[in-house]
Protein backbone atom coordinates (compact mmCIF):
# COMPACT_ATOMS: atom_id res chain seq x y z
CA UNK A 1 0.00 0.00 0.00
CA UNK A 2 1.46 3.53 -0.92
CA UNK A 3 0.71 6.36 0.87
CA UNK A 4 -1.96 8.47 -1.34
CA UNK A 5 -1.74 12.33 -2.08
CA UNK A 6 -2.59 14.67 0.89
CA UNK A 7 -4.79 16.49 -1.17
CA UNK A 8 -7.23 13.04 -1.48
CA UNK A 9 -7.22 13.24 2.16
CA UNK A 10 -7.93 16.65 3.63
CA UNK A 11 -10.36 18.86 2.92
CA UNK A 12 -8.19 22.18 3.38
CA UNK A 13 -11.39 24.37 3.36
CA UNK A 14 -14.22 25.56 5.99
CA UNK A 15 -17.45 26.90 4.09
CA UNK A 16 -19.53 29.85 6.86
CA UNK A 17 -22.53 31.01 5.25
CA UNK A 18 -23.20 34.40 6.10
CA UNK A 19 -26.43 36.24 5.18
CA UNK A 20 -27.00 34.09 2.16
CA UNK A 21 -23.38 33.88 0.45
CA UNK A 22 -21.03 31.11 1.28
CA UNK A 23 -17.46 32.63 2.21
CA UNK A 24 -14.68 29.89 1.85
CA UNK A 25 -12.10 30.17 4.94
CA UNK A 26 -8.83 28.40 3.48
CA UNK A 27 -6.54 26.47 5.75
CA UNK A 28 -4.19 28.66 6.85
CA UNK A 29 -0.33 28.00 6.31
CA UNK A 30 1.54 26.02 9.35
CA UNK A 31 2.85 28.72 11.23
CA UNK A 32 -0.86 30.73 11.69
CA UNK A 33 -2.05 27.16 12.49
CA UNK A 34 0.65 26.36 15.25
CA UNK A 35 0.39 29.78 16.52
CA UNK A 36 -3.47 29.62 16.68
CA UNK A 37 -3.44 26.10 18.98
CA UNK A 38 -0.73 27.90 21.05
CA UNK A 39 -3.11 30.61 21.36
CA UNK A 40 -6.58 28.36 22.38
CA UNK A 41 -4.49 26.46 24.23
CA UNK A 42 -3.51 29.48 26.50
CA UNK A 43 -6.98 30.54 26.80
CA UNK A 44 -8.25 27.16 27.60
CA UNK A 45 -5.82 27.43 30.49
CA UNK A 46 -6.48 30.68 32.17
CA UNK A 47 -10.32 29.88 31.69
CA UNK A 48 -10.07 26.95 33.69
CA UNK A 49 -7.96 29.48 36.20
CA UNK A 50 -4.25 28.27 35.88
CA UNK A 51 -1.91 30.93 36.77
CA UNK A 52 -1.24 32.40 33.02
CA UNK A 53 -0.06 35.60 31.99
CA UNK A 54 -2.62 36.08 29.47
CA UNK A 55 -1.53 39.91 28.56
CA UNK A 56 1.92 38.67 27.78
CA UNK A 57 1.09 35.21 25.87
CA UNK A 58 -1.67 36.12 23.95
CA UNK A 59 -1.68 39.65 23.30
CA UNK A 60 2.17 40.05 22.16
CA UNK A 61 1.14 38.11 19.38
CA UNK A 62 -2.47 39.43 18.53
CA UNK A 63 -0.89 42.81 18.93
CA UNK A 64 1.96 42.16 16.55
CA UNK A 65 -0.50 40.63 13.24
CA UNK A 66 -3.99 40.66 12.68
CA UNK A 67 -4.98 37.25 13.76
CA UNK A 68 -8.68 37.17 12.40
CA UNK A 69 -7.29 38.48 8.96
CA UNK A 70 -5.14 35.73 9.29
CA UNK A 71 -7.38 32.82 10.56
CA UNK A 72 -9.60 34.29 7.45
CA UNK A 73 -7.50 34.12 4.55
CA UNK A 74 -8.93 35.65 1.66
CA UNK A 75 -12.63 35.12 3.22
CA UNK A 76 -11.72 38.50 5.66
CA UNK A 77 -11.10 40.48 2.59
CA UNK A 78 -14.26 39.45 1.15
CA UNK A 79 -16.27 40.13 4.58
CA UNK A 80 -14.54 43.49 5.00
CA UNK A 81 -15.65 44.27 1.39
CA UNK A 82 -19.38 43.33 1.96
CA UNK A 83 -19.63 44.89 5.21
CA UNK A 84 -20.13 42.44 7.23
CA UNK A 85 -20.62 43.49 11.07
CA UNK A 86 -18.10 43.24 13.58
CA UNK A 87 -20.22 40.65 15.66
CA UNK A 88 -20.24 38.26 12.65
CA UNK A 89 -16.79 39.03 12.02
CA UNK A 90 -15.53 38.12 15.14
CA UNK A 91 -17.65 34.85 15.18
CA UNK A 92 -16.66 33.91 12.03
CA UNK A 93 -12.72 33.87 13.42
CA UNK A 94 -13.55 32.61 16.53
CA UNK A 95 -15.04 29.71 14.33
CA UNK A 96 -12.09 29.00 11.82
CA UNK A 97 -9.78 29.14 15.17
CA UNK A 98 -11.66 26.38 16.91
CA UNK A 99 -11.29 24.33 13.01
CA UNK A 100 -7.58 25.35 13.35
CA UNK A 101 -7.11 24.39 16.52
CA UNK A 102 -9.65 21.41 16.89
CA UNK A 103 -11.76 20.43 13.86
CA UNK A 104 -14.48 20.67 11.47
CA UNK A 105 -16.98 18.83 13.60
CA UNK A 106 -15.98 21.73 16.49
CA UNK A 107 -15.85 24.42 14.95
CA UNK A 108 -19.45 23.12 13.08
CA UNK A 109 -20.68 23.03 16.60
CA UNK A 110 -19.55 26.19 17.67
CA UNK A 111 -20.88 28.01 14.91
CA UNK A 112 -24.68 26.64 15.66
CA UNK A 113 -24.75 27.39 18.83
CA UNK A 114 -23.89 31.20 17.82
CA UNK A 115 -20.60 30.62 20.48
CA UNK A 116 -23.36 30.88 23.04
CA UNK A 117 -21.44 28.57 26.65
CA UNK A 118 -24.67 27.83 27.25
CA UNK A 119 -26.01 26.03 24.49
CA UNK A 120 -22.54 24.29 24.36
CA UNK A 121 -22.51 23.65 28.38
CA UNK A 122 -23.55 20.01 28.21
CA UNK A 123 -21.24 18.52 26.42
CA UNK A 124 -18.24 21.09 28.21
CA UNK A 125 -19.68 19.89 31.30
CA UNK A 126 -19.48 16.08 30.17
CA UNK A 127 -15.75 16.86 29.07
CA UNK A 128 -15.07 18.41 32.52
CA UNK A 129 -16.60 15.26 34.20
CA UNK A 130 -15.54 12.94 31.68
CA UNK A 131 -19.00 11.93 31.49
CA UNK A 132 -21.03 9.77 33.54
CA UNK A 133 -19.02 7.51 35.71
CA UNK A 134 -20.93 4.57 37.33
CA UNK A 135 -17.87 3.04 39.14
CA UNK A 136 -17.04 3.42 42.62
CA UNK A 137 -14.45 5.47 43.92
CA UNK A 138 -11.61 3.39 45.37
CA UNK A 139 -10.85 5.36 48.50
CA UNK A 140 -8.43 6.29 50.25
CA UNK A 141 -4.79 4.50 49.74
CA UNK A 142 -3.39 6.71 52.41
CA UNK A 143 -2.18 3.26 54.24
CA UNK A 144 -4.84 3.90 56.79
CA UNK A 145 -8.04 1.91 57.02
CA UNK A 146 -10.83 2.79 58.69
CA UNK A 147 -12.57 -1.07 57.87
CA UNK A 148 -14.28 -2.71 61.12
CA UNK A 149 -12.95 -6.12 61.82
CA UNK A 150 -15.28 -8.36 59.94
CA UNK A 151 -18.06 -10.15 61.70
CA UNK A 152 -18.09 -14.14 62.43
CA UNK A 153 -21.12 -16.04 62.36
CA UNK A 154 -22.18 -17.55 65.34
CA UNK A 155 -22.46 -21.64 64.77
CA UNK A 156 -25.42 -22.72 65.36
CA UNK A 157 -24.98 -25.37 68.58
CA UNK A 158 -26.41 -28.97 68.07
Amino acid sequence: MAFREVDELLDETLQLPIRGRVYTVPAPPAAVGLRTQRLIAIAARAADGDDVDVDAELLADAEERDLYAEVLGGAYEEMMADGVSWPVLKHASVTAMVWIAQNKDAAEKYWNTGGDPKRMAPNRAARRSGGANTTRSQGSTSGTSTRTAPRHRARKRR
